[in-house]
């Protein structure tokens, strides 16, 4: 059937990412034939591979599954036309965990164009300065938790790394490219387009794709960090690690990923958020 050798370098599979609507005739069967095919000795291995990750559904604005049956389909040409691609794409990796169905709020791909709309603003501000030793203990922080959460499927933590870090980078009047290209090329999964460009006007001649990937040096992550106590209605939902004095902004972004404070919040009007900074954030629904 197959070269023996070959069948061994190459299986098995490292990861397979399905559906559970796909688990019948696709996982299923995927596992049946190669377990019959062990068993006649064709394969090496008993198992097609070495790990499964189940995405989650995109569902309606209405919560519901996307049907033209209830008229609540999502065009993503429509999206693209309307956002860019870029910015659909990123949206499309924060909206929520990988593995949750997550309904659709078109909202929240405004959110990722502005944020993107910021990358390119900074993008004037590249020069020769000084790194503050805070900048770069957060870059390399950023470096380090990214790297992580794609090898983890947790796309939706990764973007709001980012989000933060561009947040640190607006309130400098000069960026070191020192800073900026590492950057970029820890966007590229999630913006390719946007990174692609940027990355060119810097001077660089080979896609950015062809860039080593960034190592963190951990002798530059401070270690010094504040606890904040995420609460819904006063009751205590999480407990987030931040850098000393992060904003009110980046803390809420990172607390509604939070599976513990989304759940409390869904379907409810967020009447008020109260914010004691490096302490706690409260917020008061109904």
């Amino acid at each position: 059937l197959v070269s023996k050798e070959k069948e061994k370098k190459m299986m098995p599979v490292d990861l397979y990412v399905g559906g559970a609507e796909h688990a019948t005739r696709h996982l299923l069967y995927a596992r049946f034939w190669h377990k019959f095919l062990y068993d006649i000795g064709a394969v090496s291995g008993i198992e097609p591979f070495k790990r499964l990750i189940n995405v989650g559904l995109i569902l309606a604005s209405d919560g519901r599954k996307m049907s033209k049956r209830w008229g609540n389909v999502i065009n993503p040409n429509q999206m693209v036309e309307e956002f860019g691609a870029d910015a659909f794409r990123t949206y499309e990796m924060f909206m929520g965990p990988f593995v949750q169905a997550i309904p659709w709020n078109t909202d929240g791909v405004v959110g990722t164009r502005r944020f993107l709309e910021k990358v390119w603003k900074i993008s004037d501000r590249i020069g020769e300065g000084e790194v503050s030793t805070s900048l770069q203990s957060l870059l390399q922080k950023t470096i380090q938790k990214v790297g992580s959460d794609i090898e983890d499927f947790k796309f939706n933590t990764a973007v709001s790394s980012l989000m933060i870090l561009v947040n640190a980078f607006e309130k400098e009047k000069i960026l070191s490219r020192e800073l900026y290209e590492p950057f970029l090329i820890l966007l590229a999964p999630f913006a390719p387009h946007l990174a692609e460009e940027l990355w060119h006007d810097l001077g660089n001649k080979e896609s950015i794709f062809l860039a080593k990937w960034p190592e963190y040096d951990g002798s530059k992550i401070k270690e010094e960090a504040v606890t904040i106590a995420i609460q819904v209605n006063g009751k205590l939902r999480a407990v987030l690690s931040f850098a000393p004095g992060v904003s009110e902004e980046d803390v809420k972004n990172q607390a509604l990923l939070e599976t513990g404070v989304s759940k409390q919040i869904e379907g409810k009007e967020i009447r008020k958020v109260i914010f004691v900074p490096d302490k706690l954030m409260n917020f008061v629904v109904g």
